[in-house]
């Protein structure tokens, strides 16, 4: 799942990063209660970022190459089927968990958010990075 400067185990260690570098600012301008709220919106967030990954490797080993094609279309698609519907009980799991959380308990909705944004900011930057690597590589 690499190639060239896109890596997915970089955007893991920028979601890290950025979640630590957000939860001690939160904790040393706001309070702990907004810098824990924060920490566990990215836990979640990186959390289903590493799930993701995970199904998604394994999906894409199973796919059939060249003359394969024929007899591995089944599997595939039985795969496929599988992986759609884990991709969609872990959006309905990280609700039901988001929910409980702001219904609950004291976690600050703000930094819940911003914590949750953590893997957004991992992919964002990685994008920038792309772009500039294109544009000042001399590829145009």
């Amino acid at each position: 799942m690499t190639r060239g400067i896109i890596s997915l185990q970089k955007m893991q260690v920028v979601s890290w990063v950025y979640l630590t570098v957000l939860t001690l600012g939160a904790w040393g301008l706001f309070s702990w209660a907004l810098a824990w709220s924060v920490l566990v919106g990215g836990l979640i967030a990186i959390l289903s970022f590493w799930v993701s990954q995970r199904d998604l490797t394994q999906f894409l080993e199973t796919l059939p190459v060249g003359e394969e094609l024929t007899e591995g279309q089944a599997k595939s698609q039985f795969k496929k089927s599988g992986f759609l519907l884990r991709f969609w009980i872990r959006i309905v799991i990280i609700g039901v968990v988001v929910l409980l959380l702001v219904r609950f308990s004291s976690i600050n909705a703000f930094g819940l958010i911003m914590g949750l944004s953590t893997v957004v900011f991992a992919v964002a930057l990685t994008a920038v990075e792309i772009v500039r690597h294109y544009y000042f590589s001399g590829r145009r």
